[in-house]
């Protein structure tokens, strides 16, 4: 399954390490993850504006479903889900950190059924939820 993987670039980063674990386990469970960084925090090749935002729609574009880290505020990761969910079509699990208080009103009041929202804890929670997640959406629940 191919997944685009979202998170805070130029946003708050405080949580990139949940970001991080989100690609480095989809990618050990055997699929694909689009992302604009690796599991190692290597940037790839610099583009401008324009080059970044064609590049992340053709990811969303050719990927099955949309997984966000949102614990930090990010414009684009709001965008992409956006994106995702309404043109695209397309299951997003949006996940923040059971200490993040408060997570957009744009996104806790979406009811797209596509939309699924959840907190975690810890990384062996992200990766039970992400797993759940994709059983689901892949029909193998």
């Amino acid at each position: 399954m191919v997944i685009y993987c979202a998170g805070p670039i130029r946003g708050d980063t405080a949580f990139r390490k949940y970001h991080i674990e989100i690609i480095n386990y989809v990618e050990s469970e055997g699929h694909t993850a689009l992302s604009e960084i690796d599991g190692q925090f290597t940037s790839h090749v610099k583009l401008n504006d324009n080059q970044i935002f064609k590049r992340d729609i053709k990811w969303i574009e050719s990927s099955n479903i949309m997984i966000a880290e949102i614990s930090g505020p990010s414009l684009g990761v709001g965008f992409e889900i956006s994106y995702a969910l309404f043109v695209k079509k397309i299951p997003v699990l949006a996940l923040f950190n059971n200490e993040i208080e408060n997570i957009s009103a744009m996104i806790t009041g979406c009811n797209s059924i596509l939309l699924t929202i959840a907190n975690y804890k810890n990384t062996e929670e992200l990766k039970q939820i992400i797993s759940t997640f994709i059983l689901k959406v892949s029909g193998s629940e």
